[in-house]
């Protein structure tokens, strides 16, 4: 047997801690002492302690963690439930990542005011393009609103080209959906192979632009709020206004999304 300190030293935890479970009820020791009170513990409530610490660091709280062993839940069954949590509080630190980002593109948005960015946007026409795309909707023009919508179209659409092989960059282009509270969303790509309708996606013709502002954003497309900003500023600081959906044209896409490069192009006319 162990004495609490060796115990405590062996399962990497406090003295304080396996008073407080004993005290509780959630740890008892193997032996009190009657006449000195020292604790004594067995090599096999390692398991439990174990047990114990796995589930309250996967935000269990200690009546939940309680419930849960005395339930005597089999080894699989306890596996399964930590992944489930795992796989929450991965959800969760991605949830918290994505808003991380959206701060800091709005400070960088904030930091930049006052400033007009003239030698980043470039005015040029854009070309027609027949592309296959496929459509979802978002209640907003927030981020992590579109972004998993997105991601979602662009992995069904590949799915659906099967053998039809892409013939440019990807293209995004968002519009207000015909009831005004939703945003529609277009996940495209341009291909030049024969289509009859039947292939799980649209076949669309995007007519030219004849005149549209274009700036580069280099990051991720949760950062993309300051280039954004910084065209439209740019926009209506030199007589123009928009004239028709906004598109992303994504020139480099690896897996690390903040090395993209992507060409933000806004339609334009005279004011």
């Amino acid at each position: 047997m162990f004495s609490i300190g060796d115990f405590a030293k062996h399962g990497r935890v406090s003295v304080r801690m396996l008073r407080h479970y004993d005290a509780i009820g959630l740890l008892r020791p193997a032996h009190v002492d009657p006449f000195s009170g020292y604790r004594s513990y067995t090599g096999e409530q390692l398991a439990r302690l174990n047990r114990v610490i796995a589930l309250k660091d996967l935000g269990f709280t200690l009546t939940q963690v309680q419930e849960i062993l005395d339930a005597e839940i089999g080894a699989d069954e306890l596996r399964g439930m930590l992944r489930l949590r795992r796989a929450e509080l991965e959800a969760a630190i991605e949830a918290d990542e994505a808003r991380l980002k959206a701060v800091e593109a709005r400070l960088r948005s904030i930091e930049s005011e006052g400033t007009m960015p003239s030698e980043d946007v470039v005015v040029k026409s854009l070309p027609a393009v027949r592309v296959a795309e496929l459509t979802g909707t978002a209640s907003g023009y927030v981020n992590d609103e579109i972004g998993p919508i997105v991601q979602g179209l662009y992995k069904e659409l590949f799915g659906a080209l099967g053998p039809i092989t892409p013939s440019g960059p990807l293209i995004a282009y968002y519009e207000d959906d015909t009831d005004g509270e939703r945003v529609l969303i277009h996940a495209a790509v341009p291909i030049s192979a024969q289509t009859d309708g039947t292939e799980g996606f649209s076949t669309v013709r995007l007519a030219e632009v004849p005149t549209a502002a274009t700036i580069l954003h280099r990051g991720s497309m949760a950062t993309a709020l300051s280039s954004y900003q910084a065209l439209a500023k740019w926009v209506d600081a030199h007589g123009y206004r928009t004239s028709g959906p906004a598109r992303e044209f994504y020139l480099e896409c690896p897996e690390d999304g903040d090395k993209w490069v992507t060409e933000l192009q806004q339609p334009i006319t005279k004011a």
